[in-house]
């Protein structure tokens, strides 16, 4: 098998949860682009769709479909949708997560956003719901179909640096003043993104179902100045990441480039976990 045969995914059906964010319409693009029908699987039903007709527009095969993660018939709505489009299954990409957003009403009581000493416990609830269970629906529903096809397929599950590592919560300081903490969901749920990792790829031993994850540093995406200074100067190559930056690990976990990985992690950070 050539190189360029190993990294081709002509005739393979993917599926990126998180389709219409910053990473997942890369992703999508990339699958496409390397000959994959993709289904774009998102909760906003109209920004799914419309990165579906990119691609379609585009001459690659693609369906946007709407999808709530935490709730199993509605996961299992989308498998039967896509089956029922493009008739198999063989990656998955969980790039869904909750990430964290300002949050004024702290702000408005003098907490620092992100604070753990108040932190409310149904954004907590919220954040596991969505960034682990979610994550266990999809990937169950998954499974159960590349199991049938003969158990071979491939999974890639986006974790964090912040997953690895504990925030340097410095990086949220501006002259001289916090603006923000990293919260704390968001650590634990990647944590756990890599033992559901870890734990998918020792079960399915004996098969050819590989599950892997793909460890992003910080991707800029219009951050203020100051973030992207206090940032880039905790990485070795001294900036953050571009969006399309992922996208070559991504393909390679995603393909056959990558058949002897399994229960592993691609880290692409810029050398953040380095040092």
């Amino acid at each position: 098998m050539t190189i360029q045969e190993k990294f081709d995914l002509s005739n393979r059906v993917a599926i990126v949860t998180g389709g219409v964010g910053l990473l997942g319409k890369e992703f999508c693009r990339t699958l496409a682009e390397a000959g994959a029908a993709v289904a774009v699987v998102d909760l906003n039903a109209d920004a799914a769709k419309k990165v579906a007709d990119d691609l379609t527009r585009d001459g690659f095969r693609a369906i946007g479909i709407a999808t709530d993660i935490t709730q199993p018939e509605s996961v299992d709505a989308m498998i039967a949708s896509v089956l029922a489009a493009f008739g198999r299954l063989d990656v998955l990409v969980n790039s869904a997560a909750l990430d964290p957003k300002f949050d004024p009403d702290a702000a408005a009581r003098g907490i620092a956003p992100g604070a753990f000493e108040d932190y409310p416990l149904e954004q907590w609830n919220a954040a596991l719901n969505v960034n682990l269970t979610g994550m266990f629906l999809v990937t169950q529903a998954c499974v159960k179909q590349m199991v049938a096809q003969g158990k071979k397929g491939s999974v890639v599950n986006i974790c964090s640096t912040y997953g690895l590592n504990g925030p340097d919560q410095r990086i949220y300081i501006k002259d001289g003043k916090r603006v923000a903490f990293k919260p704390v969901y968001y650590t634990v749920t990647k944590a756990g993104v890599m033992g559901f990792t870890k734990y998918l790829a020792a079960y399915y031993a004996g098969t050819e179902i590989r599950v892997n994850a793909l460890t992003p540093g910080g991707v800029f995406n219009n951050h203020e100045e100051y973030f992207v200074t206090n940032y880039s100067a905790k990485t070795i190559l001294g900036r953050m990441a571009k969006k399309d930056e992922m996208n070559g690990a991504l393909l390679f976990l995603a393909s056959d480039a990558s058949s002897y990985m399994t229960g592993n992690n691609v880290v692409v950070d810029g050398g953040w976990t380095a040092w």
